[in-house]
């Protein structure tokens, strides 16, 4: 109770005063965050914690020395599964409530001391995932299936309003919202419930207007009315993560994910339906937040044949050239990291990270093994504090045919994964350890630590500084979402466990 009226003093001071801060050195009056997000800053309100997509929390008193002591304090179930579990989403942690949306797009809100839940909706429809909620300005802002946006009375659940965005029937999306200056941000993908990658569909990027769901602007991914010339077979395009957002500037970072056929079909083996670069697939780009203009892009794949999305994107301060500077990074399923110039896009440097096998080739002659697969690389969110960058890499393989399309799938629990830490300002790896079993738990920073799971079900906490294990935890079930944290509890979804869970451990 003690909690909940100094939340709603913070509250009330940010929103009359302007008085508290989202991200370091920015004013909240500035900032364009909701003042939820002003409020809880030293909670988890964002799907990457900050607009920074830092996935990093110094406000809490997990560390290297008290996470053994953290325990199992409640569970909520989240009925519903799927191939991949019922969970693959970040919870967020606004005060003392915990807001999450499962698979089959169930939103509830939690109690964070007892787990008690105090509104849930009902399901809305399945979705293969990622997705998740963002709050804001009184709301909640969810999926509903794969076809609309919708916005819940973040002290009821009742529904305000819910917008489609599909182009198509196959269009869907997978995405969890991003929020800012009075607008949601989300983006399809050419992907759904009712047809995978069919020609002619193309992911776009949208911004709603946070009030009413009116759609203020549309960024479309693919830079090609007639889809790189064949819209019968070819699609593409889409972001499947939450976009990163320099509050300062308005620019905001985007990764793009990859085109298709892949690697191609009977009648177009090795994607010569789509010759050329296939814009603006596997790009990092930065957009204009308020009016949605390119500002500038920067591809790491030409013509990607191998679904090696980039998925990913931060905003990093290094040190480079003897004074800090702010940098955008890029990663994804490519296996590769990349450090990007803020203004203007410039590479500053490309890391390989994980297993590669193949992945640089641009045809194949027959079935062929590559690693990345499909489902590997870094597939899960990133993190990054001090100037250090980690990721959570997958080596999982796919086999490839040039003449069939190779859609989602690939040999996990076959290799061991890897928690790798990068420089940031020169891409050097710092360390590299072996992960057992497949990290899809992201990577996530707490003080001395960064934490991973499993999708074998293992919580691990490794030494931010030399990569050591410090404690290993067997989860009730798999893994395949990312955690957040608060105070001295931590809130994971174990999606494969029998029924799927929100998971609180806390400190005991």
């Amino acid at each position: 109770m003690y909690r909940r009226r100094a939340l709603l003093v913070l509250f009330a001071l940010v929103t009359l005063a302007a008085c508290s801060q989202v991200e370091s050195g920015t004013p909240a009056g500035e900032s364009g965050a909701p003042p939820e997000v002003v409020a809880a800053a030293r909670d988890w309100p964002l799907p990457g914690r900050d607009y920074r997509n830092s996935r990093a929390s110094f406000d809490t008193a997990i560390d290297s020395s008290s996470v053994a002591r953290l325990a199992p304090a409640w569970k909520v179930d989240l009925p519903g599964t799927g191939g991949y579990g019922n969970a693959s989403t970040t919870p967020l942690i606004l005060g003392d409530t915990v807001y999450l949306e499962d698979l089959t797009s169930v939103v509830r809100a939690i109690d964070l001391a007892t787990g008690a839940v105090h509104w849930q909706t009902a399901p809305g429809g399945a979705t293969i995932g990622p997705n998740g909620v963002a709050v804001g300005w009184g709301k909640v802002f969810a999926n509903k299936g794969m076809e609309r946006i919708e916005a819940l009375d973040a002290a009821t659940g009742a529904t305000l309003w819910e917008k489609s965005i599909v182009r198509t029937t196959t269009d869907g999306i997978d995405i969890q919202p991003q929020v800012w200056d009075d607008r949601v941000y989300a983006s399809t993908v050419p992907v759904s419930l009712d047809g995978i990658y069919v020609g002619g569909d193309a992911g776009v990027l949208h911004a709603l207007d946070q009030a009413t769901g009116a759609i203020d602007w549309t960024f479309d991914t693919v830079d090609s009315p007639d889809i790189w010339g064949n819209p019968q077979v070819n699609s593409g395009g889409g972001a499947w993560f939450p976009p990163s957002i320099d509050t300062r500037s308005g620019r905001m970072f985007w990764g793009i994910a990859n085109p298709s056929p892949f690697p191609g079909t009977a009648q177009y083996p090795n994607g010569t339906s789509r010759p050329g670069p296939n814009l603006y697939t596997e790009c990092t780009v930065s957009i204009d937040a308020k009016s949605g203009a390119l500002q500038w892009y920067q591809q790491a794949i030409e013509h990607d044949i191998f679904d090696h999305d980039l998925i990913h994107t931060m905003i990093v301060d290094a040190k480079i050239g003897g004074r800090m500077q702010t940098i955008v990074v890029g990663t994804g399923k490519l296996g590769r990291v990349l450090g990007y110039e803020r203004e203007s896009g410039a590479v500053l440097w490309d890391t390989a990270v994980g297993k590669h096998v193949n992945d640089d080739l641009t045809s194949l002659t027959g079935p062929t093994v590559v690693l990345p697969g499909t489902f590997g690389g870094v597939i899960t969110p990133p993190a990054h504090a001090d100037g250090v960058v980690y990721v959570a890499v997958i080596n999982a393989p796919s086999t490839y045919y040039p003449n069939r399309p190779g859609y989602f799938g690939s040999d996990i629990g076959t290799m061991n994964g890897e928690m790798v830490a990068l420089d940031a300002a020169t891409g050097a790896i710092l360390w590299d350890v072996e992960v057992p079993g497949d990290p899809f738990g992201g990577a996530t920073v707490v003080n001395d630590l960064v934490l991973t799971g499993t999708f074998q079900g293992e919580i691990l906490a490794l030494d931010r500084r030399t990569g050591a294990t410090a404690w290993r935890w067997t989860a009730p079930g798999g893994i395949n979402g990312w955690p957040a944290v608060a105070g001295d509890t931590l809130v994971w979804p174990i999606g494969l466990s029998n029924p799927a869970q929100l998971l609180a451990l806390r400190l005991s």
